[in-house]
């Protein structure tokens, strides 16, 4: 590619397929500039740093967050599908959660509009500005630890091993001693391939249920 068909959104595309298969740490403007076949000053033009090459990336991802939706939906089902699209998007590009400890977020625009957008509907849930921001915030966290703890075969078991690693596991907490752990030992039996999307659906509704409640109490 010549540095004159270079354009940062193609930069930012590249930047995340190479986060995607290899992670954050691979995605610099050296790297970056090898796969694109130019030298890294042709991306100097688009990108002054790293840390500006992060904004670019989460900015270009977290336009997801803020989707179209009825205007006229109550504002838990609104704040319900800003929820379900950070998840869904921090599914798909796992790096994410690590990319929000790394930017600044008052200089990514898209970040600042979702802010800007769940901070409204949550006022008009009854909830103050203060308040509002706090609970975007432990939204954000509960969606980060949802995608981070999602219930499956660890990546570093090969699929083909994916079974005997259930079977391990399930084997291991029968073997607890049964008249201090029956609950536990009764739940083992039941383990096989979890619901992935199961565990999802329920950890949303968790989430913000505890926003509904504490909105119907006002």
């Amino acid at each position: 590619m010549g540095s004159e068909k270079l354009t940062r959104e193609t930069l930012v595309e590249r930047a995340v397929l190479l986060a995607d298969a290899e992670g954050l740490e691979a995605v610099t403007v050296r790297r970056l500039a090898q796969e694109l076949g130019v030298t890294p000053m042709a991306l100097y033009w688009h990108v002054k740093n790293k840390e500006q090459l992060l904004n670019c990336l989460a900015d270009h991802l977290l336009k997801e967050v803020t989707p179209e939706f009825d205007r006229g939906a109550p504002w838990n089902v609104r704040v319900r599908a800003m929820v379900e699209a950070l998840i869904r998007l921090m599914r798909r590009h796992r790096f994410l959660p690590a990319l929000f400890a790394m930017i600044g977020k008052g200089e990514v625009e898209s970040f600042s509009r979702a802010t800007e957008t769940a901070l409204g509907l949550l006022r008009q849930a009854g909830f103050s500005l203060q308040e509002g921001y706090l609970i975007s915030t432990y939204l954000l966290h509960g969606a980060m630890t949802l995608v981070d703890q999602e219930p499956c075969v660890p990546p570093t078991v090969p699929p083909e091993e994916a079974d005997e690693w259930r079977r391990q596991k399930r084997l291991a907490l029968e073997s607890l001693p049964a008249d201090q752990y029956p609950c536990i030992i009764e739940y083992a039996q039941t383990l096989g391939e979890v619901d992935v999307e199961g565990y999802y659906a329920l950890g949303l509704d968790l989430l913000l249920g505890g926003v509904e409640t504490l909105a119907a109490r006002r």
